[in-house]
């Protein structure tokens, strides 16, 4: 299995206490108590050790399930019946190794007769060696980010890594509780911000519900998540609830956005302006411009989500923000194209797609999407605030501009947050910053994005502005569209 490289960090390094995990007992099948306390490590070689812990976790998780498949085949008891002092020596090392503390520890899992061994060992408190290396990966990782985020070492913070770790499901939720009385709701959510798939993995691994468990493992080796966190309900099931075929519809802007984008120009800071004055009420907005160059080329402004409903009538909803996040075809990717075919783009006409939110999550799965971008010369993907770390576009041209402040909960939500080892692509800019000034949900809004850029962090501005150059120019049109579900 190859190990992953820890994910490169945009912003400096804060030097302070950091929490380090704390094991008593032994590994293996006996219970692990896991808690934190406060010393200084480098958060790189926490990351680092994370990685071949977790690699180490999901080797063991293999051999656990191979060895219970082989328990289990059919036609084992047919070769017992004809050595049957050879299956006695079998079973008996299998069962050793799956049952000993010093080998697998209570690991077979898979099949009928793995699965309810697994739960058998569930309800009696035994903690696999997989599962024990998982929450010690998991905990470096929490450390790591410790590193950036002073308030994840406060002592409310470490109350409630320790019991995510420890598996102390209500004792996790008194803890929770804890830390938004200190903090207050919205500074504790941005507390947990940059750890909050890690913890929401130990949440799904160590409860009593197999069913979501994938959903720990593929965020412990840095893959996409199919499952949600709580049920382990699958992406299909969440795009069964998503079915619409995604309709266009002309609109007109009332006086202030027609104000707004009167002014608009191509600059990133005007682009995440533009789309704070549309809303995240089904409106999208399709602007051609004629470039210095003598092109013309198109831009696409993509709003996010609406929280108000779980479903509305619009892609813009919970629901599509789920389905986004797990699938590519969905309905917001279904209507934008009939934005494009509705408004006549010509066929290879160069695009760039601007997104917040689910809709930066909706412009990566366009990118994704084969036949598009044959379609459509698809040049830039700029997503700001948007969990898209583990998608990855068709067409390797494509210019990937990801704008992210880690106290932002949502672009973490792809498992590949600031506390991951994932690698993005070399060719991918990524551009993170810590900004105190905002707490989630504020954090998230595009106007904070938009004054970040402006004021903290003028220099990324520039980089962004530099790298969509190529669309400077004079706007020749700007229109206006309602996305539909049906």
């Amino acid at each position: 299995m190859e190990s992953r490289a820890p994910k490169p960090k945009k912003t400096t390094a804060r030097q302070h206490s950091v929490p380090t995990p704390v094991r008593t007992g032994h590994g293996g099948g006996e219970a692990v108590a896991v808690g934190l306390e406060s010393a200084t490590t480098d958060p790189k070689l926490l990351l680092s050790a994370s990685v071949l812990l977790a690699d180490a976790a999901l080797i063991a998780k293999q051999a656990g399930g191979e060895v219970t498949a082989a328990l289990t085949d059919w036609r084992f008891p047919l070769r017992a019946a004809r050595q049957p002092l050879w299956a006695l020596g079998v079973v008996g090392s299998a069962v050793r190794a799956l049952t000993n503390s010093a080998g697998l520890g209570f690991n077979a899992h898979g099949g009928l007769v793995g699965e309810s061994a697994r739960a058998v060992a569930g309800v009696s408190g035994r903690r696999p060696a997989a599962i024990a290396m998982a929450v010690d990966a998991f905990a470096m990782r929490i450390n790591a980010a410790a590193a950036d985020n002073p308030n994840l070492d406060s002592p409310q913070a470490r109350r409630l890594a320790d019991a995510a770790l420890a598996g102390r499901p209500w004792e996790t939720l008194r803890a929770a509780a804890a830390l938004a009385e200190h903090f207050g709701v919205t500074r504790a959510l941005t507390t947990v911000s940059p750890v909050i798939m890690e913890l929401l993995a130990l949440a799904s691994l160590l409860d009593q519900n197999t069913f979501n468990d994938d959903f720990a493992w593929v965020t412990l080796a840095g893959g996409v998540p199919t499952t949600d966190p709580f049920l382990g309900l699958s992406s299909s099931l969440i795009g069964w609830l998503n079915p619409g075929p995604g309709r266009a519809e002309r609109a007109e802007p009332d006086a202030i956005l027609a104000r707004v984008l009167a002014r608009s120009s191509n600059d990133i800071v005007s682009y995440v302006d533009d789309i704070a004055a549309l809303g995240n009420h089904g409106l999208a907005l399709l602007r051609r411009v004629a470039c210095q160059d003598g092109a013309v080329r198109y831009a696409l402004l993509l709003p996010g989500t609406s929280f108000a409903r779980l479903r509305n009538s619009t892609p813009q909803d919970v629901v599509g923000a789920m389905d986004g996040l797990l699938r590519t075809d969905t309905t917001y990717t279904r209507a934008v194209k009939q934005v494009l075919r509705r408004a006549g783009v010509p066929v290879g006409s160069a695009l760039m797609v601007v997104g917040h939110s689910l809709g930066g999550i909706t412009a990566m799965n366009l990118a994704m999407d084969v036949d598009f971008v044959a379609t459509y010369r698809l040049t830039h993907v700029v997503t700001v605030g948007s969990p898209i770390d583990n998608k990855r576009p068709a067409d390797g041209r494509t210019q990937v501009i990801s704008l992210v402040n880690e106290h932002d909960v949502i672009p973490g939500l792809d498992g590949c947050g600031p506390a991951s080892p994932t690698v993005i692509p070399e060719d991918w800019v990524e551009l993170a910053w810590l900004d105190d000034a905002q707490d989630y949900p504020l954090s998230h809004a595009p106007q904070s994005y938009a004054t970040a850029l402006r004021e903290s962090v003028p220099e990324y501005r520039r980089r962004v502005n530099d790298l969509i150059g190529a669309y400077d120019g004079t706007v020749v049109g700007n229109q206006l569209y309602r996305l539909r579900d049906r």
